[in-house]
């Protein structure tokens, strides 16, 4: 008998609703070409796209969860939270979705304003361009622009030098707040994942402290198996799900095929003492 915790299953993921660059149709086609067999789309801090992407899965016989990235600030800095299962017409969650979304236009002019000063003109009108969905231009957006510009030679290396802290095109943001994104998740029927752990600048003991109050809030998840992991991570994020009693989710966090490291439904599978959070829906 097959296991669930063998089940191809890729539960992070970005279109042009977003930050990615394909359309939830060509996601769709993508991961279930590439072996997936239940997936979920899960744009920032955006619904948009889950209507068509369900509608595409379903269409070649994959199974679908609704989804959704919400960016929320913990000690100062961005992490990020996945809510998976969730109804995407769910009025508390479009709300807070709604005001998670409100910052990222004077974010991006002052961005761009940060980008002129050390010489780099245009950066606003060059990062919509790769916007899809104007209401969402993010740094991924400018980051594309400067590699055209020829500023550097791939996104990677634009975060590195202009977008993170201590750059000259950071700018911080307040997002929104731990509890209010679990209960959002939670009211829309949905169940919460930490995204990509390992990717977090915090000590273990500030780590420690997002898991327990993850917990506390109603939290049930984190990713083990994702492209923001390393092989070694797998294994760490493993042992804290165990410790923590969290389920254990898989994405690629796939954006582009040139930009991502993991394509969709290529990663590892969960291991086998994992809960897999899955179960929960399917």
């Amino acid at each position: 008998m097959t296991r669930i915790s063998d089940l191809n299953a890729d539960l992070h993921c970005h279109s042009v609703v977003s930050d990615g660059t394909l359309t939830p149709e060509d996601l769709a086609q993508r991961a279930y070409a590439n072996g997936v067999r239940l997936w979920s789309l899960t744009d920032h801090d955006e619904l948009g796209g889950q209507e068509r992407a369900r509608a595409a899965a379903q269409a070649i016989g994959m199974a679908y969860v609704g989804g959704v990235e919400i960016s929320v600030t913990w000690m100062g800095q961005t992490i990020h939270i996945v809510g998976l299962g969730i109804d995407e017409k769910n009025p508390e969650l479009l709300e807070g979705l709604r005001l998670t979304r409100d910052g990222r236009g004077k974010r991006a002019q002052q961005i761009a304003d940060a980008l002129a000063q050390v010489g780099i003109d245009g950066a606003y009108e060059g990062a919509l361009h790769f916007a899809g969905n104007h209401d969402l231009i993010s740094r991924t957006h400018f980051a594309r622009f400067l590699v055209e510009w020829g500023v550097c030679r791939n996104t990677e290396t634009v975060f590195q030098n202009y977008l993170v802290e201590g750059k000259p095109g950071f700018v911080p943001h307040q997002w929104a707040n731990l509890e209010d994104t679990v209960s959002w998740i939670k009211q829309a029927g949905g169940v919460a994942v930490i995204a990509h752990p390992g990717r977090y600048d915090f000590t273990s003991t500030q780590m420690d402290q997002l898991y327990e109050r993850f917990k506390d809030f109603g939290g049930v998840g984190i990713e083990v198996i994702t492209g923001s992991h390393s092989p070694d991570q797998y294994q760490t994020y493993g042992k804290i799900a165990e410790k923590y009693g969290f389920m254990a989710s898989r994405g690629s966090d796939f954006h582009d095929p040139k930009e991502s490291h993991i394509d969709l439904g290529t990663l590892p599978l969960l291991p086998s003492n994992l809960t897999p959070v899955w179960s929960v829906f399917h």
